[in-house]
């Protein structure tokens, strides 16, 4: 961390079929501002391995650390978030679990009408989303052809890290902040703000896909840089 970082580091953590350089647009607007920004690179293989992950990068930082996640990434920052550093927990688009809740608990019961993910059969223990359906559910808002490429370049998500439970949620006792995205079509908007809400989080709405991450960069950095200031 810089000396005259305003207010810490930062840590971003992606979810299932992605990798961290999603997170470049985050960076770049972020280190920018002086901040000191860390991604995580998710083995994806189970819940245990991927807070397991988190947690090394938040210890090479010196602290304090505003955590956040996109989609799965909240599952595990719920977790992680519990380190000593970490002061603030951001959820963009993500699942805020519960104790004893995971993925799949959480997807369990869509809302009426909320649109099925395309997410394939379980292969060897992996998951895949349909690659012709990528686009139009994960990315809608990006250009045809970087949703094709995110299709094709899926990181197969462990079966055990979507089942994987929370031990101590850590928004119970750290503040968190909720990016809901409105045209999400893998996590349905009615749900983002019911898990919200449930959280207390601090709540912004923002027209785009799943992939609001990369598609309006500007707008996740805003939330992050409230979480960080406070």
């Amino acid at each position: 961390m810089t000396d005259d970082a305003p207010a810490g580091n930062i840590v971003l953590v992606h979810g299932g079929f992605v990798d961290g350089s999603g997170w470049q647009g985050v960076y770049d607007a972020l280190t920018a501002d002086g901040y000191d920004v860390a991604v995580v690179q998710n083995p994806t293989l189970s819940l245990e391995g991927d807070v397991a992950a988190t947690q090394q990068v938040i210890d090479r930082l010196p602290g304090p650390v505003t955590l956040v996640g996109h989609s799965y990434g909240g599952v595990v920052i719920t977790e992680a978030g519990n380190h000593p550093k970490v002061n603030a927990l951001v959820y963009i688009a993500a699942f805020a679990p519960d104790k004893g809740e995971s993925v799949s608990t959480l997807i369990a019961d869509p809302p009426p009408g909320a649109p099925v993910p395309p997410i394939l059969p379980p292969d060897n223990g992996f998951l895949f989303l349909d690659r012709e359906k990528f686009a139009e559910s994960f990315a809608g808002d990006l250009p045809r052809a970087q949703a094709d490429f995110m299709a094709a370049s899926q990181v197969p998500w462990g079966v055990d890290a979507l089942g994987g439970t929370v031990s101590q949620p850590a928004w119970r006792s750290k503040r968190a902040w909720y990016l809901i995205a409105t045209d999400d079509r893998m996590i349905p908007p009615p749900a983002q703000q019911a898990m919200s809400e449930r959280i207390g989080a601090q709540t912004v709405e923002v027209a785009a896909s799943h992939s609001v991450y990369v598609s309006q960069p500007d707008a996740v950095a805003d939330l992050i840089r409230q979480a960080a200031r406070s």
